[in-house]
């Protein structure tokens, strides 16, 4: 009897390390299953909040086909992962829909439309945010094969294109503020800090030869002016001065 107790003891103690191992086990499945779902959700989101950023900028289908068939994706692994998961069919054919109309309206046209500089800093900011992990995200996915490499050079020298507009007419406009002003040495420093950002364009482009000319065309003035007024101040010095000689040469008066 006592060897049947010990052996049934010792039977429910493997037992017991039998279903805890089994339920860790599971837990740690389930665990890094949630852990892969929240990373292909973050993944979604990320891309919903680029998409959405993008209304700053001139539109730009191909990007957001790319964005679009990363969330498909991420949506895919998700049901793969998941295939109970609540809602997730309804969100693969929303971005299938999406990806589709993207896809059509990038083979149409892939035209850069016009872009105005907004009056707001804090969006200005926004804009190059945006730009910078627009980049980001290309680049990755460009390295998981996501995207070829003529598209990645292509949509990836756009955003660059459009970085180096936002710059150049940032530093304009404020050139211009401060000559409007007459402050000719501020105007002068944001002139030619727009001309060295032209410089280190590595393809020179129309719009960076025409901006090139326009700014030295106003530096050109702002340098006619500097001189202009430097020689009214030196006629200005030499009039006092003489005016100063005069008084003190001139005859006495007697009394």
């Amino acid at each position: 009897m006592i060897a049947i107790i010990v052996g049934l003891i010792i039977a429910l103690i493997i037992i017991v390390v039998v279903v805890n191992a089994i339920q860790q086990h599971k837990e740690k499945v389930e665990a890094e299953m949630r852990a892969l779902v929240a990373k292909q959700k973050a993944i979604i989101d990320e891309s919903e909040e680029l998409i959405m950023a993008m209304s700053l900028l001139p539109d730009n289908p191909g990007m957001v086909e790319i964005l679009s068939r990363r969330s498909l994706n991420a949506a895919k692994q998700m049901a793969q992962i998941s295939p109970d998961l609540k809602g997730i069919k309804n969100r693969i054919q929303e971005f299938n829909a999406r990806l589709n109309a993207a896809s059509e309206l990038a083979s149409k046209s892939e035209s850069e439309g016009q872009f105005q500089l907004p009056d707001n800093e804090q969006q200005l900011v926004q804009i190059l945010q945006c730009i910078k992990k627009l980049r980001v995200t290309l680049k990755a996915e460009q390295t998981k094969g996501a995207v070829d490499a003529q598209v990645f050079m292509q949509q990836d020298q756009r955003l660059d294109g459009m970085k180096i507009k936002i710059n150049i007419e940032s530093l304009l406009k404020r050139g211009n503020a401060a000559y409007s002003k007459e402050m000719l040495g501020s105007a002068r420093q944001y002139y030619e800090k727009a001309l060295t950002t032209i410089g280190n364009v590595a393809k020179p482009t129309e719009y960076t030869q025409a901006k090139k000319a326009e700014i030295e065309e106003k530096l050109h003035e702002i340098t006619a002016e500097l001189k202009n007024t430097n020689a009214k101040d030196a006629a200005k010095k030499a009039k006092s001065k003489e005016d100063d000689l005069d008084l003190l040469f001139q005859p006495k008066k007697k009394w």
